[in-house]
């Protein structure tokens, strides 16, 4: 790729970015789209849409950067909890890797590839026809003794970015310790869940599980609840949902038409009557449903069991219950909201299937994904595009039609490929058996992370390179000489990709061009109220995979190719001010996992190091500088073994609170008067919403009136 491509890319998607940053500061303002850019504080009641004009409202602003850069990490603690601490921390420390990685790599590597022959020499009274490859090592000649700087470059980077990964995780521990000391009392601290229960002939799985922690964990025990086959009773519970939601709509619009045919050859009737009609037999089958599903015979071998303190939940949760390891098999529970109920209504044979289906599925996903990225590399290779489609050769010839081609299009098409990867991987994780909406978040956020690293960075790496020859099995010997090869051949094309994908999707997540557009459609059809939209979430799945991508990139690249780095700081820039302005006016957390997403991160980091360490290994072998490939050798076998130090001493603290922790706030709560209705809530929190007696409000003319009785909600 040429300069002059980058220069196109850059133009296109920096013209981009300030059209959504512009449109934004204007449409903030407006009232008709509160629901777009405030949804949160207009659900929290802390705005309120206002119908006076003023001509500010038309006036592009930037009041709510200033607003974003005051957020300090405590009110994003108290306002959205430990997740999005983490989440910004995630930002905040790749911040830190390259612009120590940018220093260096700007200032002194850049000027050594630049001085080099190995290619030609850089024609700087031509500049914008000068290749990109210049600008890597692979302009370096061989042999030459300017490469120790590179050298030393991998191992100064790869302690600092050791050093910065042992102190987020240290601090992210102890933060996560603090936060638990600080939090009320909640149900899952208390409560676990207990599967493949054995139950005795003659008796049912309550009688069970009343029995067995009656005996062993007399002290402890509190209550327990039956998870029951409910997936009938969802589907109901959701038809009566949206059939409420329609009528309330219709009484709400004096300009709705009264009377209207329901079949296409049918006679008109009432609509609202028909609608209240068709709401009253819901209802009466819903009732009799859940009378049938309270019957022992829709019992799953499961249930949520509550005890008197969280350290006799941990001890129960941690302690083979049963001589059989099989029976009696206990987990963590998730937050009463948190669990996917759908999942307890599966057999354990068709979770297992259901398992070996992702995996499949995953597998064959990720391999079918190579054919768009070697359609997409094809695009960034001129000559190579003539022979796939001859009638556009005349076309190509016009300079700025293909730098359009070269430097845009390829990392454009990529992206909007990508994005269906996050969906698809949410719905994998969704029917792999897990218990909660965070574990399914997990998952899925591991699933697009391992696809985009394969499909975006090897997939693209070897496919750019060898474009008929992709040879899925590699052989492990020579994979640092393949790598060598392909990976600086890639430079420029993953620079546009940093620019497109990184910039412009920041910047459309200020926008938010899909919800927009849905409320532009939807408008018309719907009258708008402060309660009738629903306060989205941080897509965690989705938006951390792509940080990561990017310092995997950073971090392979640094040294090959210094100059993606600037790249990669404007977009770690724009998402710090972005994500921190979303927290406090779009999304609203809907669960709270306690940080335990950062040690995904610490993972992909460690990959990057040692992926960054065999590509320098071949780079030095290829350039006849040896002594220098077997000094780096040490390096991936000390960062393996940091590693398996960082995951002895903090990541237990992820994975479970320690006795210490837990009888330190257990005492803390005993002078706590409100802990006895603390516990009589605790009794009932965790009911299937499916099981809650159901309640129709007899006035369908307000909007707030609740179609399920809270009552006996926990």
């Amino acid at each position: 790729m040429l300069v002059s491509a980058l220069l196109t890319s850059l133009g296109i998607n920096s013209g981009l970015c300030i059209l959504f940053i512009t449109l934004y500061s204007i449409l903030r303002k407006q009232p008709i789209h509160y629901e777009v850019y405030i949804p949160r504080l207009l659900a929290e009641g802390s705005s309120k849409r206002r119908s006076n004009f003023n001509l500010e409202r038309l006036i592009p602003s930037t009041g709510w950067v200033k607003r974003a850069w005051k957020l300090t990490e405590d009110d994003l603690l108290a306002s959205s909890g430990l997740d999005a601490v983490v989440f910004m921390r995630i930002i905040t420390f790749s911040l830190k890797i390259f612009v120590f990685a940018g220093i260096i790599g700007i200032f002194v590597i850049l000027p050594v590839n630049c001085t080099g022959t190995q290619l030609h020499e850089v024609d700087f009274a031509d500049f914008s026809n000068n290749s990109l490859d210049v600008f890597t090592i692979s302009n370096v000649n061989s042999g030459s003794k300017w490469l120790w700087i590179h050298f030393s470059a991998v191992y100064l980077v790869t302690v600092f970015v050791c050093y910065q990964l042992y102190y987020e995780y240290n601090y992210i521990s102890l933060k996560r310790i603090a936060y638990f000391y600080s939090s009320k009392p909640q149900p899952h601290q208390f409560t676990i869940l207990v599967r493949s229960i054995p139950v005795p002939a003659g008796t049912t799985v309550s009688d069970s599980v009343e029995r067995f922690f009656r005996e062993y964990h007399s002290s402890t025990y509190l209550s327990h609840t039956v998870i029951r086959r409910t997936s009938k009773l969802r589907s109901l519970v959701n038809d009566a949902n949206k059939l409420y939601r329609r009528l309330t709509r219709l009484q709400s619009d004096p300009n709705q038409e009264k009377y209207k045919r329901v079949r296409l050859f049918g006679e008109k009737v009432d609509i609202l009557d028909h609608y209240e009609k068709q709401l009253e037999d819901i209802e009466e089958n819903l009732r009799l449903e859940q009378s049938e599903v309270s019957l022992a015979g829709d019992e799953v071998r499961a249930a949520f069991v509550s005890f008197k303190s969280r350290y006799g939940a941990a001890i129960a949760c941690h302690m083979q219950q049963s001589t059989n390891p099989t029976n009696w098999v206990t987990e963590e529970a998730p937050e009463p909201h948190d669990v996917y109920w759908p999942f307890f209504s599966s057999s354990f044979i068709r979770r297992w299937i259901s398992k070996l289906v992702v995996v499949v599925t995953f597998i064959l996903l990720t391999i079918l994904f190579i054919i768009p990225v070697v359609f997409v590399q094809g695009l960034t290779n001129l000559s190579q595009l003539e022979v796939w489609f001859p009638f556009l050769e005349s076309v190509l010839t016009i300079t700025f039609v293909s730098e359009v081609i070269t430097g845009y299009l390829p990392s454009l098409i990529l992206q909007l490929f990508l994005k269906i990867a996050p969906p698809i991987m949410l719905c994998l994780s969704s029917i792999q058996g897990y218990i909660s909406h965070s574990d399914i978040d997990k998952s899925a956020c591991n699933k697009v992370l391992c696809f985009n690293i394969w499909n975006i960075f090897f997939a693209t790496v070897f496919s750019g390179s060898v474009l008929y020859q992709i040879n899925i099995f590699l052989d492990p010997k020579t994979i640092p000489a393949r790598l060598a090869v392909a990976v600086p051949a890639q430079a420029s094309f993953f620079i546009a990709y940093v620019v497109t994908s990184g910039w412009t999707s920041t910047s459309s997540e200020l926008f938010r061009i899909i919800p927009f557009i849905c409320s532009i459609i939807r408008r018309p059809f719907t009258k708008s109220t402060d309660d009738d939209f629903e306060v989205p979430s941080v897509k965690y799945h989705s938006d951390i995979p792509r940080i990561l991508l990017f310092g995997l990139l950073g971090i392979t690249y640094f040294f090959l190719a210094p100059l993606i780095l600037p790249f990669l700081l404007i977009y770690l820039c724009l998402a710090y001010i972005i994500y921190r302005n979303q927290f406090m006016n779009v999304y609203e957390p809907k669960y709270e996992t306690a940080g335990k997403f950062w040690p995904i991160v610490h993972n992909s980091m460690i990959f990057s190091l040692v992926l960054m360490h065999c590509i320098a290994v071949g780079i030095f072998t290829l350039k006849k500088l040896s002594l220098a490939s077997t000094l780096i050798f040490p390096l991936p076998v000390l960062t393996l073994l940091f590693n398996e130090y960082c995951r002895k001493r903090f990541r237990p603290n992820f994975i479970a609170y320690s006795a210490e922790v837990l009888i330190k706030k257990d005492r803390g709560d005993e002078n706590d008067a409100t802990m006895g209705e603390f516990f009589d809530e605790l009794i009932t929190a965790y009911q299937d919403p499916a099981l809650l007696p159901v309640h129709y409000s007899s006035n369908v003319d307000s909007l707030n009136s609740p179609l399920i009785s809270s009552s006996e909600r926990a």
